[in-house]
């Protein structure tokens, strides 16, 4: 059977974009070895490459990568010469609950385990450091390549496969466990997973360096796995929370920059182009997030939900934010929020209420080093009239500031008072 080159080829990309994951954790749990894994995966495209323009596309092509995939890690093996060695140290708990990937067949389809969410605990593991958790979160669950990485997270290529080869061989050498925890472990090891997928999401929404401030590629690849999450972990409020949250924060991103990429803030931007589509969404998931009881991010998702709501930044509920930070306060304190609920009281109670807040913060060494802070005292300040300590605080701002967009829009802050 002879298809179409382009049906064949747009298959295979459609194919890779949607799946490219659930192979990858699949080979990883039959074999546990995160190179062999991506490995014997490529080798299973480049076989679909060349195979399906001439042959048609399988009718259940997963199946066939699959098993494709299998034979070609185990072809490396043998190529090896550690075959038995190999297989006896990395064999993994197949007997647990299917048979072994080996055995699959194109006809089987059903039989390929969805192990993206084994594959996530995995890469968020708490013997991997952060950064490494973040990186095999963008390559293996994203799809995401070293250099596309790294020209997110704006390090040399060189430098970022340096890192991704440690976090591998930390994963091999530890010999991490691709599998979902226990049920006693659970609680303890979901907030790792939430908490670096959202880690990738906040560096997208506010680079940290850079000429722009938004970085689109890291908030939909966040988005991306957080849908993954979702999907996996069904009703628990909060997987639903965190997605709602970007989601909310999301649907902002249209008026969050001016014509020339300079931040616009809440106040001033054009609602009428945030994304109401996001908005729905996020509205129906964070209601659904806070039907199961507070956490940080159902929390964080009620608070985006009456900004959402707000129909102008004068029309706000304040009080009711206000609120929601006490609550956020008391079940994850933190510096940042402090500094949301001190910014809350004061458009509550206004501006005098408002800079004893965020003063009574002040000796807060890591507040002190957070740009955000002394922008929150500048904007409080210029609205009680004391023009030298705004002009004060937009300058420190400034300062501690290393996006370039950022820097620009704090400057001109500056100048304006």
């Amino acid at each position: 059977m002879t298809v179409e080159r382009p049906a064949a080829s747009d298959a295979l990309v459609r194919i890779r974009h949607e799946e490219r994951a659930r192979l990858l954790a699949a080979l990883m749990s039959r074999f546990g070895d995160p190179d062999l894994a991506e490995d014997a995966a490529q080798d299973a495209f480049v076989a679909a490459a060349e195979s399906w323009p001439r042959t048609g596309v399988p009718d259940r092509p997963l199946a066939w990568l699959m098993t494709t995939a299998t034979r070609k890690a185990i072809d490396r093996l043998r190529r090896e010469r550690a075959l038995t060695e190999r297989l006896a140290r990395l064999k993994v708990e197949q007997d647990r609950r299917r048979p072994p990937a080996a055995s699959l067949s194109p006809a089987d389809p059903d039989e390929i385990p969805d192990d993206r969410l084994e594959l996530f605990f995995a890469c968020c593991h708490p013997t991997l450091k952060v950064e490494e958790q973040v990186v095999l979160c963008l390559r293996y669950l994203a799809g995401l390549t070293t250099v596309e990485i790294a020209q997110a997270f704006l390090v040399p290529v060189a430098t970022m496969q340096q890192r991704l080869v440690r976090a591998k061989k930390r994963m091999r050498v530890t010999r991490i466990p691709v599998r979902v925890p226990e049920a006693s472990e659970l609680p303890r090891r979901l907030p790792g997973v939430l908490a670096v997928v959202y880690l990738i999401y906040t560096e997208g929404y506010a680079a940290t360096e850079g000429t722009d401030h938004i970085r689109s590629e890291l908030t939909a690849e966040a988005i991306r796995l957080a849908r993954i999450v979702h999907r996996l972990l069904p009703g628990v409020g909060e997987v639903t929370g965190l997605l709602a949250l970007m989601l909310l924060t999301q649907a902002r991103a249209p008026a969050r920059t001016d014509s020339g990429g300079m931040p616009v803030p809440l106040g001033e931007q054009d609602r009428a182009t945030w994304d109401p589509l996001l908005l729905a969404e996020g509205l129906t998931l964070a209601r659904e997030a806070a039907s199961g009881g507070p956490g940080p991010y159902a929390v964080q998702a009620a608070i985006a939900a009456v900004h959402a709501e707000a129909t102008t930044f004068d029309t706000t509920d304040w009080a009711q934010i206000a609120v929601l930070y006490d609550v956020l306060a008391g079940i994850a304190p933190g510096p940042t929020v402090s500094l949301g609920r001190a910014v809350a009281r004061g458009r509550r109670d206004g501006p005098a209420v408002g800079i004893a807040e965020l003063d009574a913060l002040s000796s807060d060494p890591a507040l002190r080093r957070h740009h955000p802070f002394h922008e929150a005292r500048a904007v409080t300040l210029e609205m009680l009239g004391r023009s030298e300590e705004a002009r004060e605080a937009w300058s420190r701002a400034h300062e501690l500031a290393l996006n370039d967009a950022e820097r620009g829009y704090l400057e001109k802050r500056w100048w304006d008072v």
